[in-house]
């Protein structure tokens, strides 16, 4: 029995916070974005396991969905952000004074942007695209 939209992405997600490598991760949820196109969560949870898989013009293309979807959603923002460094594209002040503006509006926001900043940096340690992201929204 296949399960549901929502049962995998969840799955996806405790599996992901055990520590499970994006590599093996990523095809579920690609599953989960075929099967629920407009699910923002599901395009940003892809588009940072892409990050993390060091393959950043898919990155690029499943944060650019997200915050299509969601434009208030700070950490698609932050995802797009990076994946716009690390493939060298334009246009990226918007993104990082749009989720600028969303953690100014909400601290459990920014706390959660944080988090997921350092889960980044546990996973891939010297990673530079982020740590600018990280100094641009934070160390101003």
């Amino acid at each position: 029995m296949t399960q549901t939209v929502e049962s995998l992405f969840d799955t996806g997600l405790e599996r992901y916070k055990t520590g499970e490598s994006p590599e093996t991760l990523i095809p579920v949820f690609k599953e989960v974005c075929d099967r629920a196109p407009k699910s923002s969560a599901a395009w940003t949870c892809l588009a940072w396991l892409y990050l993390l898989d060091n393959k950043p013009n898919s990155a690029f293309k499943a944060a650019q969905k997200a915050v299509k979807l969601n434009p208030q959603d700070p950490q698609a923002r932050v995802n797009l952000a990076v994946a716009m460094l690390e493939t060298n594209q334009k246009g990226l002040r918007q993104h990082i004074d749009a989720a600028n503006q969303l953690l100014t509006l909400s601290p459990e926001w920014q706390q959660e942007i944080k988090d997921s900043i350092e889960d980044g940096f546990k996973r891939k340690p010297d990673w530079q695209s982020l740590a600018k992201v990280k100094n641009w929204l934070f160390e101003n």
